[in-house]
């Protein structure tokens, strides 16, 4: 029997401009804290921040594997929201090879338990605020060639607030523009062409975006910024603009994988980790990369004057995803034995594409606010430490209260777009 086929798409942008969370009084009863309370531990977005961790590491263990000298950066929040939500429509061995790829163990945790999880982090991350600018969303665009079950549409629209757009895959050419101008849309302008090509028997494709504008909590003076050396590797050395700053910063030096830890906060409880490996010890370092020793980092940093470099870049990820999730064994959801009747009615779909897209800018600043004008001074004796980050480094940005991995990546080039 011949299969219709499903998409999969996944957009995520970084650009470090603006950024704060707001409790929910009415559900979180969360005001300013960085972390839940006794009692609020049971919140159902922190009942999936296990699993979504476990997928982040796992998926960034794969793609570097495959990448040992490319930039990567992806969402593995974008991948794993967009595949929970296929995961309310599979059945059988489909939806067992979905849950467990991504991360849940059905004696831990509930298919309800795990859609809740989403919907509760959806809510907290897309929560409107004068310094945030965060959106997340999901949109099922369908051919009226299937027709998806009300239960299905009604379980997408209540857990991952899923919009529905008529679509007629028929005429490719109107499709794809469709999707991408959707897209571009959605993400500011910054993920374009998404959509190379869809397969003539496609009919029906899933996009998740996710789009984050965040302010440094301290800014760096673009005054300060200079051309400096950033070493790819033993060989190649290129030039970047290497950002400055002298403050008091997060730090941690872990000597067991011999690494520097940085934390840089965003206005709000959204930090970004930089993590610089000692020379040669890149590949060591991504080998024990995981949730704990994020943990342990996160726990142990302590306030340190830095004089801090930092190069200024762009990055992107384009990523063929079937594959990948393949090797972490989600395979049954792409070929005709795929069970997915609980989206039709009918087992008639499969997954033919999944492609991830994601872009990060990190710069001095987006804004020239009064706040961020304003002068930094010390006692010129105090001794400080000195971390430059002229060498190929890790980053991860993280949601701290709900500890949700946002975006991921490591900058071996900064000049390669």
């Amino acid at each position: 029997m011949s299969h219709l086929c499903l998409c999969l798409l996944f957009a995520g942008l970084c650009a470090f401009a603006q950024c704060h969370y707001t409790p929910d009084h009415n559900e979180d009863h969360d005001h300013g804290r960085s972390a839940p309370a006794e009692g609020e531990r049971d919140l159902p977005s922190l009942k999936i921040a296990r699993g979504n961790a476990d997928f982040a590491f796992r998926f960034y263990h794969h793609v570097a594997s495959e990448s040992t000298e490319k930039n990567i950066f992806f969402s593995p929040l974008s991948i794993s929201t967009a595949l929970a939500m296929v995961s309310l429509g599979a059945r059988t061995t489909t939806l067992s090879q979905l849950l467990s790829g991504l991360g849940f163990n059905p004696s831990d945790i509930t298919e309800l338990e795990i859609h809740e999880g989403f919907h509760h982090l959806l809510r907290i991350l897309n929560r409107p605020n004068a310094e945030l600018h965060l959106s997340i969303g999901n949109t099922l665009f369908t051919d009226d060639q299937v027709k998806p079950l009300k239960k299905f549409l009604d379980a997408a629209k209540h857990f991952y607030e899923t919009d529905v757009l008529p679509t007629n895959f028929k005429n490719s050419a109107v499709a794809k523009s469709q999707i991408n101008s959707y897209i571009e849309k959605k993400t500011n302008g910054k993920i374009v062409d998404a959509v190379k090509g869809l397969n003539p028997e496609a009919v029906m494709v899933i996009v998740n975006y996710i789009y984050m504008r965040a302010n440094w909590e301290k800014p760096f003076n673009s005054l300060h910024t200079r051309v400096g050396d950033f070493y790819v590797d033993e060989e190649t050395m290129v030039k970047v603009p290497m950002m400055n700053k002298v403050s008091w910063f997060e730090t941690y030096h872990d000597k067991i994988l011999s690494c520097k830890v940085v934390k840089l906060p965003f206005k709000s409880n959204v930090s970004a980790l930089f993590i610089l490996p000692d020379q040669g010890e890149m590949k060591q370092l991504e080998n024990a990369l995981s949730k704990d020793v994020l943990l342990k980092w996160m726990n142990s940093t302590k306030s340190q004057r830095i004089d801090l470099f930092l190069p200024r870049f762009t990055i992107s990820g384009n990523y063929a995803m079937k594959g990948i999730l393949r090797r972490m064994n989600i395979k049954e959801v792409f070929t005709d034995q795929a069970d997915l009747s609980g989206i039709t009615g009918k087992p008639e779909l499969k997954i033919s594409k999944a492609i991830h897209k994601a872009y990060l800018n990190v710069y001095e600043n987006d804004t020239e606010p009064a706040a961020t004008a304003a002068i930094e001074i010390v006692p010129i004796s105090l001794p400080h430490v000195i971390i430059t980050l002229n060498r190929p480094f890790l980053l991860v940005i993280v949601q701290e209260e709900t500890g949700t991995f946002i975006f991921m990546g490591k900058v071996t080039n900064p000049t390669e777009a």
